[in-house]
């Protein structure tokens, strides 16, 4: 494996008040607030090894729904990149996340791979990008 050399990809620069942020609507009758998709970023770590770092403002999410909304938008920046690097699947690796005046940030490591990986915790870059999509859950 080559590229250890710390090479850095910006897919939406990390910040506020950003033309790439993008905001989800919840439907009317829905009972979860709005969420507010503040960035990603990628850096490529190796060949087949991907962190990725993304921020979203959910001050109103705590807990297990915060870290949960926090690793569903890194799924979908992971997937998203992929597909850019013409790479079809994911294996998640772990994630970190934090909070600070209502703003979560996701800190996380995945492989990403032309075949099916093995392990548990894989994502087909295809299927997770529509999922995405649906959700109003940007990519990239």
């Amino acid at each position: 494996m080559s590229g250890r050399g710390g090479h850095i990809v910006v897919a939406l620069a990390l910040g506020t008040g950003l033309s790439g942020c993008a905001q989800a609507t919840a439907p009317a009758d829905a009972e979860q607030p709005t969420l507010t998709y503040l960035g990603s970023a990628a850096k490529v770590l190796d060949d087949d090894l991907i962190n990725i770092f993304v921020s979203l403002d959910g001050a109103h999410l705590k807990g297990i729904a915060a870290r949960e909304a926090a690793g569903r938008y890194a799924d979908c920046a992971v997937a998203g990149h992929s597909l850019q690097r013409g790479y079809g699947f994911a294996r998640h690796i772990r994630t970190n996340v934090t909070e600070d005046s209502g703003v979560w940030r996701a800190d996380a490591v995945y492989t990403i791979s032309r075949t099916l990986p093995r392990g548990i915790r894989t994502i087909d870059a295809r299927a997770q990008v529509a999922t995405c999509a649906a959700e109003g859950i940007p990519t990239v």
